[in-house]
């Protein structure tokens, strides 16, 4: 039993048997492990900050739970040509103070992304707009400087009122209407009636901030939170199923584990050595006993949920004779003393929950006659290494993964950071010219199956070992209803969620 589940164990036992605290209210209380960065949907990226976005604010466009880009607040689209975008705005939307969104709302918002003076770290998402401009009341146009096929995802964007400076309470188009923030303790909000998609099924959403992983599961346990939506830790979430007091409600989510190469290594430029490494690893025990089963094996980069996820690329299982044939092939063979055939390093952060999953890897590892030299670092500092490229190997998540131009960004030979996030120096011609495809067109037929080709690719050659695909979870009052988890874990639900027995 590790560190989380062993405090959380201990509070149990020193809470005794306490009757849960119940309350007929209408509003649902959500823990969050920290506060908001920023209100302001166009500078705080932070998850918290994106959460709360998620509930004040809408969206240009959505994403549906097949990742997707669908109607949000726009109606529709067209696209005269392959570098415009005519934006259709649906009518009678209101922001909360009761003034109807129009395009100059849109126009607003964009326009200070676009504005080399506005400080945000979304702005490099649109160095491919030209201009934005509204066409009439209800419409608004995109002109792009070049042909971009997934320019659409970037218009997943909350839209804020015109004019507004991002200091003042945020005032938005969204479910629930901003009241009050307290730093590190709470935020308020109400439901709007005049929600253009109706008014939510609850009178309130209070986001409470309980920072401890220990704390959280506690305060679920005692029903002073209601909700709590992948905070906690594999163990304790194991506990809290095993006890079977509370509702536990998964979903297949978009968070990605993998174990990164350097590709201009030596040893590591080998693919035979690359394959070995991904047959030597059973994902299978760090998914049974690390994750508690909330992740399922990857195969790449794109989650399964996706439209253009392709099911049919290589997989690697666990292996451990494949392994060394692969290691004798590649001239790697065992040393007669020891059965070492060659030493490596990995670079991991600090987490309780990567040590132990490096550990399960060296010991895989060492079973093919791979010596591992795990090396741990705080976060900033191994985030650094990776960017420079200043390691052998290392193990990262991609979080929220939604849209196939990911595979640009990663695989692409011209994304070697600074550009992008091809972090292995991985180059493959096919790919590239795949991939340049997939970009031109707005077609997502041509799209799935260009991109179908540039996974099979990746799959094989292996500059990736895909270790896992996170399932989300969210452990709830049994009393609440109406939770349904999007493959992004977002909050948009809470909308729909309601407390047996309580009035709205």
């Amino acid at each position: 039993m590790r560190l989380a589940a062993v405090a959380f164990a201990l509070l149990s036992l020193a809470a005794g048997c306490a009757k849960p605290e119940s309350s007929p209210s209408a509003v649902i209380t959500v823990a969050l492990v920290s506060s908001p960065n920023n209100l302001d949907p166009r500078v705080g990226t932070d998850e918290v900050s994106q959460r709360i976005h998620q509930l004040i604010f809408d969206p240009l466009l959505s994403i549906d739970h097949q990742l997707r880009v669908v109607p949000g607040l726009a109606e529709g689209w067209e696209m005269p040509d392959n570098r415009t975008y005519v934006i259709h705005l649906r009518r009678g939307v209101l922001f909360h103070d009761g003034h109807e969104l129009t395009s100059d709302d849109v126009v607003y918002t964009f326009s200070t992304l676009l504005d080399p003076g506005f400080l945000s770290p979304r702005k490099g998402a649109y160095r491919m707009v030209q201009s934005v401009t509204a066409r009439d009341r209800y419409t608004v146009e995109f002109r792009l400087k070049e042909p971009f096929g997934s320019f659409p995802v970037n218009l997943v964007m909350s839209i804020v009122p015109a004019g507004w400076n991002g200091k003042t309470p945020p005032v938005g188009t969204g479910p629930y209407r901003f009241v009050s923030a307290a730093a590190d303790d709470r935020v308020v909000l109400d439901s709007f009636p005049r929600y253009y998609r109706g008014a939510p099924r609850n009178a309130g959403i209070v986001l409470r901030v309980i920072p401890d992983d220990v704390m959280r599961g506690l305060e679920l346990r005692r029903g002073s939170v209601d909700l709590v939506v992948n905070d906690l830790a594999p163990d304790i979430v194991h506990q809290l199923q095993s006890e079977g007091r509370l509702q536990i409600v998964k979903a297949d989510g978009t968070d990605y584990a993998y174990l990164g190469f350097n590709l201009r290594d030596p040893v590591l430029a080998n693919e035979k050595v690359r394959q070995a490494i991904a047959f030597a690893i059973d994902r299978g025990a760090i998914i049974t006993y690390l994750r508690r089963g909330l992740a399922i094996p990857a195969v790449g980069v794109l989650p399964p949920a996706s439209w253009a996820f392709n099911p049919d690329v290589f997989a690697f299982t666990h292996d451990p004779a494949r392994a060394r044939k692969l290691l004798d092939e590649a001239g790697y063979r065992a040393n007669p003393g020891d059965g070492i055939r060659l030493r490596l390093s990995l670079k991991v952060s600090s987490s309780e929950f990567n040590r132990l999953q490096s550990a399960v890897i060296q010991q895989d590892l060492r079973e093919v006659g791979i010596e591992l030299d795990v090396r741990t670092y705080e976060f900033a500092t191994l985030y650094a290494d990776v960017l420079k490229g200043n390691f052998q190997m290392f193990t990262l998540q991609w979080v929220g993964v939604s849209d196939p131009d990911m595979l640009r960004r990663v695989f692409h030979s011209k994304q070697v950071p600074p550009t992008g996030f091809n972090r292995g120096y991985f180059q493959d011609a096919e790919v590239d010219r795949l991939i340049d495809e997939a970009t031109l067109t707005a077609d997502d037929a041509v799209r799935q199956r260009l991109y179908g080709r540039v996974q099979a690719i990746v799959a094989r050659a292996v500059p990736y070992v895909s270790l896992w695909d996170k399932v989300n979870v969210a452990i709830a009052q049994p009393a609440l209803r109406g939770i349904r988890l999007a493959p992004s874990a977002d909050f948009t639900f809470l909308r729909e969620v309601y407390r047996e027995g309580a009035g709205r």
